[in-house]
């Protein structure tokens, strides 16, 4: 069991920068490979990024390559996503989700495969 959650979030001008956090309870956070979503209002949730247990496979959505960065601290039980460029259209609530995964360095793209998701944080891009 994992608890997950998010810090990092709010109300930025397009072009600026905001790096998320989400920080993980138990012991085991080096077991679980981690992933970062956002939905709008009436969509469905959407991949963003990923991550490896280890840190050493990292896999993005179409629309954030080249200007978001997932990052991992197992010390501290925390994963990040830096997040540059920002548009309008990344606002969004943000959330982090996890799966227990040491055999297979993913990706993992889709909701159904992750069994642990934090509250979400709020990400406001006004133009």
């Amino acid at each position: 069991q994992v608890q997950l959650v998010e810090s990092g979030g709010g109300l930025v001008q397009a072009g600026d920068s905001l790096r998320l956090s989400c920080a993980a309870s138990g012991r085991t956070f080096s077991s679980y490979a981690m992933g970062w979503f956002r939905q709008t209002p009436g969509k469905e949730r959407d991949f963003v990024a990923g991550i490896s247990w280890s840190g050493g496979n990292t896999y993005y959505a179409d629309s954030v390559k080249g200007r978001f960065t997932i990052s991992r601290d197992n010390a501290k039980n925390t994963v990040y996503l830096q997040m540059n460029s920002l548009k309008p259209e990344d606002t969004a609530i943000y959330y982090c989700a996890a799966r227990v995964s040491r055999s297979y360095s993913g990706p993992y793209y889709y909701t159904e495969d992750y069994n642990y998701w934090g509250q979400g944080t709020q990400v406001t891009v006004s133009s």
